[in-house]
This record gives structure tokens, sequence and C-alpha cells, in this order.
């Protein structure tokens, strides 16, 4: 039904937001990753939308980009899942690294997003298998160093390291790295980082 909003941004309140078109005001929910690169308030801003009509209320929620709303889409059709989990899910992650840990069936990078549980996890896994472009490039493509890349990763998180530096850091990971020099290598580049 609305499938686009564009208009003067009046409000920034995680996760709602407040965009005037042309004097009436929408209240649009949006993922952190839509949030962090929203313009200054009183800037223009477009966001494609996704509209859930429920008995109680119509919600509109926003998106920067086409295939993080196609992902909260295939999100919401998975049983248990609703719209402020998929917005949560959006959130902790992008939508890349939602697909690599599809394609690479890593329940343990979803489950560190809050209120996704165990039993959650497995079943995102279950149900997005193939639906999210995953099977369009191969785990060790996903992330640079092969066939370790995913145990360095892994070890990266647990140290403590975000999504986002672990992924980072193995860019400087050569390919034929063995697991314990990979993570030697990651920790360097972090460092200088």
């Amino acid at each position: 039904m609305i499938g686009r909003i564009a208009g003067t941004l009046i409000e920034k309140n995680p996760p709602q937001l407040l965009i005037d078109c042309q004097g009436v005001g929408y209240e649009v929910d949006v993922p952190m990753s839509t949030f962090y690169h929203l313009p200054p308030l009183g800037e223009k801003v477009v966001l494609l939308t996704h509209l859930a009509i429920r008995e109680d209320a119509h919600i509109l929620f926003g998106f920067g980009s086409a295939e993080e709303r196609a992902t909260f889409r295939q999100l919401i059709k998975i049983s248990g899942v609703g719209a402020r989990t998929a917005l949560s899910i959006l959130s902790g992650m992008s939508v890349a690294d939602l697909a690599q840990a599809v394609s690479m069936q890593e329940a343990g990078r979803l489950t560190r997003v809050p209120g996704i549980g165990k039993k959650t996890a497995e079943r995102l896994l279950l149900e997005l298998k193939g639906k999210l472009g995953a099977d369009l490039f191969s785990a060790a493509e996903a992330s640079p160093g092969g066939d370790h890349s995913a145990d360095i990763l892994n070890a990266l998180l647990a140290l403590g390291y975000s999504d986002k530096e672990a992924r980072l850091a193995l860019k400087a990971v050569p390919k034929d790295s063995g697991v314990s020099d990979g993570i030697k290598l990651a920790l360097k580049a972090l460092s200088k980082a």
C-alpha cells in the first residue's frame, strides 16, 4: 500500500522517526542500520517502506535499501518471527552478515541478537536457506581467509570484537593462513586500527 516515503525528517527517537510529508507526519519504525545513516533533522529523507496492518494498529516500517526491505519481508514470513523481531535482527546485523550466517549455518551469530534464542536462530537458518542470495556466493568468497575464515571470525567474536571489526580484520589475513596464525594476523590488524 505505501511503498516509499519522502519528506522532511522532524524527529528521531530510536527506532522511530517522524517524517513530514506535505503537512502530514508519518511515524516510521526503522532498523538501527538505517537509523545510523539518516540525515540531520530538518533535512529531506527518502525511505522504502513496508506497511504492517494488524487488528489493533497500522505500523509503517522504513528501510534505507531495497535489500533491507526484502530481507525484512523474508523474516516476517517465518513462523514465530514478528515485525519487531525482524527489526531487531536487522538492527543487530547487516543483510550481508545475515546472508553469510545463513550460508555458513552459524546459529551462534544469530543468538547474539537480543531476543533471538537458540531455537529461533535454528529456525531462521532453516527457513532462510537459499532465500537471501546466500547461494550466489560460497562461504569462502563471503569472507576472505578460505576454509579457516569462519573459525578465525568466531574467535574474534568470542574475544569481544564486533562483527564489523572482525570482518575488517579478516581482510588482512592471507587465504592460506592456519587458524592460529590467522587469529594472530587479525589481532595485529585490529591493534593498528
